[in-house]
């Protein structure tokens, strides 16, 4: 990896990514940070501190290999370092990260039911999921003064665990109903979920999310409760909501899904996710937050504290960007960067020097499982080199969903563009199995090239508009991101893949 001021130059696949860079990756000595510190897609973060390090992973839903974990030492600058869910099993909301006698747990919901994996290492191997058998969503581990494990769900109800976590004991016992919300308060729904536990002096504390995670601007809430014991009576807290956006024009939308934690310096910070406004495509993004106690007891965001303004760091030093990350490519580097949709499957593909190779699968976009990378900017290019073998269709496109996608492809022979599944040859006769294709999307309005050279650029006629491509119009918390295509029969092979924020 190589640092030229504010950007990063990345060697993937031996080739080139140039990405400009949010400000809180800048490394300078300045002693603040700028949200988001996980830039583009990723929702519902759960953070485990252990020891020095901070791990955290997030929802990977239908993109797999899943659950992410990532490291860190300071809170702002974060490493991955490996996705240990590769058996398909589902849409993968909310998990939680955690770490119970010197073993580390990932609890999460999928397919209406609940799963655990589990290693002894963070980062040795990791078990197949094994099913917990109950419906709920959005577990969150703690565990009693006794050393008895349960887990919480978003209904306000807990569960007993086995000692080795691995299952469970009793029957679903609700203890907590939430906080009311003010009925004239613009909210997608009650909704509460996200709940995480933690005990700080003679008290257990209960975060939950409500309001609905997406909807209006101003649903999503943090909230907090406290009790004597992880089992309640709960006694909701007098500055609730912690967090909330109070109007639709802040620039953090939909602000909730807190997990409160103690940093390694002894202060107390809580990380959660939002909308950028007007950049609802990319998802939900991870921020980070300072808090503050009361002399009765609570936490709260300091008065003066906006999420969208310069923050204190949690580490003051000079920072010193991990070197290790995706300085050459392998597989543990491409997991990370690129998701398979909907399947993992290692034999369907292979890399080899500067290029993967795709076996094709299926007859349209929906059902290729294309391969998905995660853009950090709502304004950017990404382009690719082809080579096409068999009776293949390649394609670099703009996917949410099975149902919701757009792009340009390439045939043998032909350039196509697909406009929201409708699909049609736009320059017949043109390549000869071997193309360059280029989308740029500025600010949702995206454009689609080809070269046949990869230096000379020929713009279709074909561009289209993705702002309506995310979760308020779409459903299913997805978000935009770039694919790459194999479908048909035969293979493609994809070289050189470029991307730029513009």
């Amino acid at each position: 990896m190589i640092y030229t001021g504010k950007k990063i130059i990345i060697l993937f696949f031996c080739c080139v990514i140039s990405i400009q860079l949010p400000a809180q990756y800048q490394t300078h000595n300045s002693s603040t940070y700028t949200n988001p510190i996980f830039a583009g897609d990723y929702p519902d973060p759960s953070i485990l501190v252990d020891g020095n390090s901070y791990y955290i992973v997030h929802s990977s839903f239908e993109y797999y290999p899943g659950l992410t974990i990532w490291k860190s030492n300071d809170l702002i600058q974060w490493t991955p370092i490996q996705s240990p869910l590769k058996t398909y099993v589902g849409s993968v909301w909310a998990p939680d990260i955690v770490k119970y006698e010197n073993k580390y747990y990932i609890y999460f919901p999928a397919n209406n039911t609940n799963y655990v994996i589990s290693a002894d290492s963070i980062n040795g191997t990791w078990s197949k999921p094994i099913e917990l058998g109950i419906s709920s969503i959005d577990p969150g581990h703690f565990v009693d003064s006794k050393g008895n494990r349960y887990l919480y769900f978003s209904n306000g109800s807990y569960v007993p665990l086995s000692k080795d976590g691995l299952r469970i004991t009793g029957e679903l016992t609700p203890v907590y109903k939430g906080w009311q919300i003010p009925r004239e308060w613009s909210i997608e729904c009650f909704c509460m979920e996200g709940p995480k536990l933690f005990k700080h002096g003679n008290y257990y504390y209960l975060t939950v999310a409500q309001g609905g995670t997406a909807g209006p601007a101003t649903g999503h809430m943090v909230i907090s409760a406290r009790s004597k014991t992880p089992f309640g009576p709960w006694e909701n807290s007098p500055y609730n909501p912690i967090a909330r956006a109070t109007n639709a024009n802040e620039t953090w939308c939909s602000v909730g899904h807190a997990t409160v934690f103690k940093a390694t310096t002894n202060d107390w910070w809580m990380i959660l996710h939002a909308y950028k406004n007007g950049n609802y495509t990319m998802g939900r993004q991870t921020l980070l937050a300072p808090l503050m106690w009361t002399n009765d007891g609570w936490f709260k965001l300091n008065d003066t504290l906006l999420l969208d303004a310069p923050i204190k760091k949690p580490h003051i030093h000079q920072a010193q960007f991990n070197s290790n990350i995706f300085t050459t490519f392998n597989s543990l580097s491409f997991e990370h960067l690129w998701k398979f949709f909907g399947e993992y499957d290692p034999s369907r593909f292979t890399i080899t020097g500067n290029s993967i190779e795709i076996k094709s699968k299926g007859t349209n976009i929906a059902e290729s499982s294309p391969l998905l990378y995660v853009p950090a900017h709502n304004s950017y290019s990404a382009e690719v080199e082809i080579e096409i073998h068999g009776n293949a269709h390649a394609g670099l496109i703009l996917f949410y969903n099975q149902q919701c996608y757009s792009g340009i492809l390439a045939d043998s022979t032909n350039i196509l563009t697909n406009l929201r599944g409708w699909q049609f040859v736009t320059e017949p006769n043109t390549i000869n199995r071997h193309v360059f294709l280029r989308l740029i999307n500025k600010n949702n309005t995206v454009d689609m090239y080809y070269s046949i050279d990869g230096i000379s650029w020929i713009k279709t006629t074909n561009s289209t508009e993705v702002s309506g491509y995310h979760h308020n119009v779409l459903s299913g918390f997805l978000s935009l991101r770039i694919g790459l295509v194999s479908m048909g029969t035969g293979s493609v092979q994809f070289k050189n893949f470029k991307y730029q924020a513009l």
